[in-house]
């Protein structure tokens, strides 16, 4: 049945369990069967909710000055973390890896510190001292070993080592302008991560580890310089040099328009890199991109997800044979994969409306990857 003025909306990756957030009722929670229509459980909070996270372990409400923690297998609640920074956009990050259900949130609201909490032992794990500025975007890799972070300038983008806080990676989005960061997301393996934000350019960096044993460069004028270049850097005054030694982007995309929210992904589709923005105005944006030379994304498709489904397609830029012209006609197609009941993770017989508790061996061992062709997309609305 339909739902009216729906603003949350979560579904767990291979599963039926969906979680919803109406205008109606702010402060009220409800979770459903997707396949079979029928509610499992509600509950209500103390204030409207402004974000919920889940992973097929925990469940994650954030209110905004207080946090809530459910057992997924009986959504049982299992701690109240009260008294958090004020948050008023909810920010919060889950990592999707069950075995390592860390999540992070705003330690501050007027700095850009991150606290890092372990949902599985209930425990903090520890304190990061991001940015100077408050933060406006947190994500996880997926195994849930890498936090990728964002201040409201948006200049710098930190990733940091899971659960020790360890700064691995410093990119700079940009130096003329501050934006507001509107999504921040790793590929499924960690070599990329993607930012977007209210301007036209999308920034994509690659996470590139570089040791001492790797081969001399010749013996070239531009490299004696480049050297010279940094080793002076050390001379300089640590934000100066600081911000010379940032990365810039590895590959890019021009938007058509500027100032919509958007939201991005990084994923494999048949067997190639591909950028996807969905932006505000209800439009898919589909992207080619070059893993070894980066630059400039080439535009393959355009979906309108609103209206009539009308697919536009750069024949010229598309290298693979062609796709159904709609999500629709993609999920129609007859699949191969066994139904969500035979699949690891939530019980589809009822589970937590029957009170029963999962066994821990129905529950995958590792982190949960989305087939593109099979499955349905999580839905974050």
């Amino acid at each position: 049945d339909e739902i009216p003025d729906v603003y949350i909306v979560e579904r767990l990756f291979s599963s039926s369990l969906v979680v919803v957030v109406s205008h109606a009722k702010p402060q009220q929670m409800n979770v459903y069967h997707f396949k079979k229509g029928t509610e499992i459980c509600n509950y209500s909070y103390s204030s409207n909710i402004l974000s919920i996270r889940l992973n097929r372990q925990r469940l994650i409400v954030c209110l905004e000055e207080s946090i809530y923690i459910h057992n997924i297998k009986d959504m049982k609640l299992l701690k109240t973390i009260m008294d958090t920074p004020p948050n008023a956009t909810g920010l919060c990050a889950l990592s999707i890896n069950h075995a390592n259900s860390y999540l992070a949130y705003p330690g501050s609201a007027t700095s850009g510190e991150i606290a890092l909490y372990d949902g599985n032992t209930l425990k903090t794990a520890c304190t990061i001292p991001a940015h100077d500025g408050p933060l406006a975007a947190l994500t996880f890799n997926s195994t849930g070993s890498k936090l990728a972070s964002a201040s409201e300038k948006g200049t710098v983008i930190r990733v940091f080592s899971i659960p020790g806080g360890q700064k691995l990676y410093e990119f700079r989005r940009g130096m003329k302008r501050y934006v507001n960061i509107s999504s921040l997301v790793f590929s499924m393996d960690s070599q990329f991560l993607c930012a977007s934000s209210n301007t036209e350019t999308v920034h994509i960096f690659k996470l590139e580890h570089l040791t001492d044993s790797r081969p001399e460069e010749p013996p070239t004028w531009s490299g004696y310089m480049g050297k010279m270049f940094q080793a002076a850097t050390n001379y300089l005054p640590a934000q100066v040099s600081g911000m010379i030694n940032q990365d810039r982007a590895f590959a890019t995309v021009r938007l058509n328009t500027s100032g919509q929210r958007n939201v991005c992904a990084l994923s494999t589709i048949q067997k190639l890199p591909r950028l996807l923005v969905t932006t505000s105005d209800g439009h898919l944006y589909i992207y080619n991109l070059d893993p070894q030379d980066g630059g400039e994304c080439v535009l393959i498709k355009k979906h309108s997800l609103l209206g009539s489904g009308k697919t536009e397609e750069n024949k010229e830029n598309d290298l693979q044979p062609p796709v159904p012209q709609s999500y629709a006609a993609t999920v129609a197609r007859q699949s191969t994969v066994p139904s969500t009941s035979t699949m690891p993770g939530y019980s589809e017989d009822g589970g937590a409306l029957r009170g029963e508790v999962i066994p821990e061996h129905e529950f995958a061992t590792g982190p949960v990857c989305l087939d593109d062709e099979n499955e349905f997309p999580p839905v974050s609305i």
